[in-house]
């Protein structure tokens, strides 16, 4: 046939190359070998996330890993992501290796931050992202809701701190 060619790439290469257009671009999006197209963030949501995921995995806890995924798929959501959706999952995933680390199932995130023995003022702030998350994905009001960038650095800073507490516990 005239006009036409024949493309023997691999669906990785195809992948790579589609996403490594998106990023040259600043399309922030990407394509995942498993959950089709996503939302990208910047280098270091990325890699925040990206990590937690690993460091759930790695460590047996599917649980969190799969509140860090369902995050991911909320804030990909489109025509409008899932705002209020994405910083529960973060946050459900945080509590979830909170109550692991800590061995208390029973008991809400605020009562168990104190016993995490975090560096203040850190034990303060992971108080905070929590009361922030109340406030704007659990109890909404009219006008409340949490807009792009501060769901980013919830679900951004709720990895970092699900990341941390695994390592901290695993070392």
């Amino acid at each position: 046939m005239r006009g036409c060619r024949i493309y023997s790439e691999s669906a990785d290469d195809f992948r790579d190359r589609l996403n490594q257009f998106f990023r040259k671009k600043g399309i922030g999006w990407e394509l995942s070998s498993t959950d089709g197209i996503l939302f990208r963030g910047d280098e270091t949501f990325t890699t925040t996330t990206t990590e937690a995921v690993n460091v759930l995995q790695e460590s047996g806890r599917s649980v969190a890993a799969n509140e860090i995924h369902e995050a991911l798929m909320d804030i990909s959501r489109r025509p409008e992501p899932d705002r209020t959706g994405a910083i529960q999952h973060a946050i459900a995933a945080m509590e979830c290796v909170v109550r692991d680390v800590t061995g208390e199932s029973g008991a809400t995130l605020g009562k168990l931050i104190p016993k995490l023995g975090l560096p203040k003022p850190l034990d303060a702030a992971v108080e905070k992202l929590w009361g922030f998350a109340s406030d704007r994905a659990r109890h909404l009001r009219e006008g409340g809701v949490a807009d792009d960038l501060e769901v980013e650095l919830v679900v951004s800073v709720a990895c970092a701190v699900a990341s941390f507490l695994v390592k901290r516990m695993d070392r």
